[in-house]
């Protein structure tokens, strides 16, 4: 096996959602053990009251783990993970549709300086407008891949996978 790899789902979804599930097997066909975590009873709380439960719950599952993982998040997934990664480490990040904020959070989005990341986003996004991110992106100096899609980034499915296959061959050669 190659390495773990945590998919965060976003609101409103579960585990088996479209991108987490094509990506985890994608991960799983190419030797990588996945995990993705069910956050829907701390959704169920409202969007800014499920930050910190779903922060705790992801730290938990990284802390029980013998090397730092790799980080997917969807949306809500997304958040999360750049603000888990603040608190412990994660080999990289691969977020998509990332909000740059929760309205009703005190925490806005971040993620560790240094930490392997590619945000991917579309650019008729409606629910989280690219514009957060991409000044998060240009303060930050992230890559960030914007695509002509919306919040779901369901059209975009084969660019994502291939840009995620490209990140686990480079991380594997790290590893």
């Amino acid at each position: 096996m190659r390495g773990q790899i945590i998919l965060s789902h976003g609101s409103g979804s579960g585990p088996e959602a479209t991108k987490v599930s094509a990506l985890a097997a994608l991960a799983e066909s190419l030797g990588w053990r996945t995990q993705r975590p069910d956050y829907r009873a701390d959704d169920a709380r409202g969007h800014a009251a499920s930050v910190a439960p779903r922060i705790a719950r992801l730290r938990a599952i990284i802390e029980a783990l013998q090397a730092p993982p790799l980080l997917v998040g969807s949306s809500m997934g997304a958040f999360v993970s750049g603000l888990v990664s603040l608190d412990v480490p994660v080999a990289g990040l691969l977020l998509l549709a990332t909000p740059s904020e929760i309205p009703g959070c005190a925490r806005k989005f971040d993620l560790r300086e240094g930490v392997p990341t590619l945000l991917i986003h579309g650019w008729r996004d409606e629910v989280c407008p690219p514009e957060g991110v991409h000044a998060f992106a240009t303060r930050r100096r992230l890559p960030l891949l914007v695509l002509d899609d919306d919040h779901r980034l369901g059209a975009s499915m084969d660019t994502i996978a291939a840009q995620f296959r490209l990140m686990l061959d480079r991380w594997a050669v790290a590893a």
